[in-house]
């Protein structure tokens, strides 16, 4: 599929919203063109922001991850669901009993564990079993006002031999017990893109999602009144392009490609005497 120019330019692109995993990077190996491509936006002062549901490394893993492979960038480019909870935890005088994998509990220090009176799921991989769903689902029928959170909702990712089981999985299995809906913090929640969209000072019809996940970057993002662009890369699957309810504004074999042909559509509308 190529670019759609009408339907990608019917608004203005101002900022843009990038995934890391599947768009930036495969595991630890960046994907072809994306560090080129991340560098020409820098280099065009063009803003970004990267957006992930990442839930099995700390924000710093990740961010030291990005620089390692040549990524200059910092927290303050970073969006994770982890740091939006504890947010959420603090306002609302939450105690959360956690379903995550053990690297990530340090980083609730300073979040009271005690007498949960919610429940948090986020990636646990070999943590996800039946003990420890069993004791998610007992904590929360056993409440007064169950809160159930998913970090994220999806269905899977790519791992290093192949596609695993993600979250959303293990949470709708719980949903279906408990009868209790889980509040989403992460794609696809609008909560969560428009956060990331607040920081770019935009308009959500001002800024583009670039990710490799269908339904929750591309679906979730034009749910909230952005522009989804599917890349074939990370968990890109050619069955993605047929989806039967979505249709992305555009699909690029790459991040890379998607700046290349902006620049030149930049560049063709410069010469037709049309402002950018």
């Amino acid at each position: 599929m190529a670019f759609n120019h009408a339907k990608l330019l019917k608004q203005p692109i101002k900022g843009l919203l990038l995934d890391i995993s599947g768009v930036l990077k495969d595991g630890d190996i960046p994907i072809q063109g994306s560090l080129e491509a991340v560098r020409t936006l820098q280099s065009m002062g063009f803003p970004f922001r990267l957006i992930t549901n990442e839930t099995l490394k700390p924000k710093s893993t990740i961010r030291n991850t990005l620089q390692m492979l040549g990524y200059k960038v910092n927290d303050q480019d970073m969006q994770c669901p982890v740091p939006f909870l504890k947010e959420i935890l603090i306002k609302e005088n939450l105690r959360p009993h956690l379903l995550l994998h053990p690297r990530m509990f340090a980083e609730f220090e300073g979040i009271d564990l005690s007498n949960p009176n919610c429940v948090v799921m986020g990636d646990a991989e070999e943590y996800f079993h039946y003990d420890s769903l069993n004791e998610c689902f007992r904590k929360l029928i056993a409440m007064e006002k169950p809160i159930l959170f998913s970090l994220g909702i999806n269905k899977y990712y790519l791992d290093d031999d192949g596609l695993s089981m993600d979250v959303g999985a293990y949470c709708k299995g719980i949903e279906y017990a408990t009868g209790v809906k889980a509040r989403i913090v992460g794609k696809p929640s609008k909560e969560y893109f428009l956060r990331a969209v607040n920081k770019l000072g935009f308009k959500p019809e001002e800024v583009v999602m670039i990710g490799d996940d269908i339904e929750y970057d591309v679906g979730g993002a034009q749910e909230c009144g952005l522009r989804g662009v599917l890349v074939k890369t990370g968990k890109f699957r050619p069955s993605d392009e047929l989806h039967p309810k979505i249709k992305p504004d555009a699909i690029v074999e790459n991040l890379q490609q998607f700046v290349e042909m902006y620049i030149k559509m930049q560049d063709t509308k410069q010469q037709q005497g049309v402002s950018a």
